[in-house]
């Protein structure tokens, strides 16, 4: 369904996160708070959108909720929040977007982007629920990695009706492309993307 063409390697989970359930755990928080932000800006941007900016202000709340469920187990193994970092795939993946071209291609753009980082994020949460060796983060993954995939299929539906005279597919099935170069230097570390 979500046609990445690398897929996550299971050994991140034994290797590198389960090593520092702290780290993932603080990463995933701001991975939350950052999908929160960028339905926020899709609305400020997009306000005469209105079916967009209805389930964008949704999806803010989903997002929170579950930005607060992250904090919420940190604090109950005894951590605490960590500051943010930054998202150096995410980063990379946004060079990818039309800067000019018209409204229609950068909301294209952004929806797409957006999808793409909501695959990604549903293909690790995937990995993770079936790798890692924590009943309840075993769970919790596999809750949010359904959450994530109707939030990349939602993504994609809005950019084919927006898109009046762009190839959403092709320009898609390119994000994808792309996304396959960038995710090969990833993997590494105790982040969702990294």
């Amino acid at each position: 369904m979500l046609k990445l063409q690398l897929p996550t390697d299971p050994l991140w989970v034994k290797n590198v996160v389960e090593s520092n359930i702290e780290e993932i755990l603080t990463d995933h928080a701001f991975c939350e708070q950052k999908a929160a932000s960028n339905a926020i800006t899709l609305i400020v941007q997009n306000p005469n959108l209105s079916d967009m900016v209805q389930a964008m202000a949704l999806l803010v709340q989903e997002e929170m909720d579950h930005f607060k469920r992250v904090h919420d187990i940190i604090l109950q193994r005894g951590f605490t929040l960590g500051r943010e970092r930054k998202d150096n795939y995410v980063n990379e993946l946004a060079k990818f977007i039309i800067k000019g071209g018209g409204r229609e291609a950068q909301l294209v753009d952004r929806l797409l982007f957006s999808a793409m980082i909501e695959a990604r994020s549903c293909e690790r949460f995937k990995v993770l629920s079936d790798n890692i060796n924590d009943d309840e983060l075993s769970v919790f993954y596999h809750e949010l990695m359904v959450s994530e995939a109707s939030h990349y299929t939602m993504f994609l539906k809005f950019a084919k009706q927006y898109a009046d005279t762009i190839d959403v597919d092709k320009r898609w099935n390119e994000f994808l492309a792309h996304e396959a170069t960038v995710i090969q230097n990833y993997g590494k570390s105790e982040t969702i993307h990294g």
